[in-house]
């Protein structure tokens, strides 16, 4: 009597499935080892900035004039081809004509360009740099 066809691929699909879940098994606690590398720890950060007497996003203005140097700034980063993607993720944060840039920079001389561009786009704003060169804290 001749074998159903469904039956000859059944040995097949389970030697795939078996294979398939041992390889899950053994990557699973890799994956988990790898996250619990990555956190980082931003306590003091996070205080800080729950204290108040920081500017934080929820701080910027949302009269037109703020909003453009705001968006003129963001811009001129984001044009820059030489800024890090850490340096371009910083915070713009106008209020009243004043910004406030805070956030992570890579190097020195990232801070010094961020600074520059951030004057240049301003259009006379003052600047009020926080930024902090990663390491250097």
């Amino acid at each position: 009597m001749p074998t159903p066809r469904k039956l000859q691929t059944k040995g097949p699909m389970k030697r795939t499935l078996l294979a398939l879940a041992c390889l899950s098994a053994f990557s699973l606690p890799a994956l988990a080892a790898d996250n619990e590398k990555a956190k980082p720890d931003n306590t003091a950060t996070n205080e800080r900035d729950r204290s108040g007497e920081t500017k934080t996003s929820g701080d910027q203005s949302n009269s037109p004039a703020d909003l453009k140097i705001t968006q003129a700034i963001r811009r001129a980063l984001m044009k820059d081809r030489e800024l890090s993607m850490t340096a371009k993720n910083i915070k713009v944060i106008t209020a009243n004509g004043q910004v406030t840039l805070r956030g992570p920079v890579k190097t020195a001389q990232e801070k010094a360009k961020i600074d520059q561009l951030a004057r240049s786009a301003a259009g006379g704003a003052q600047i009020d740099d926080q930024l902090d060169v990663k390491g250097s804290n």
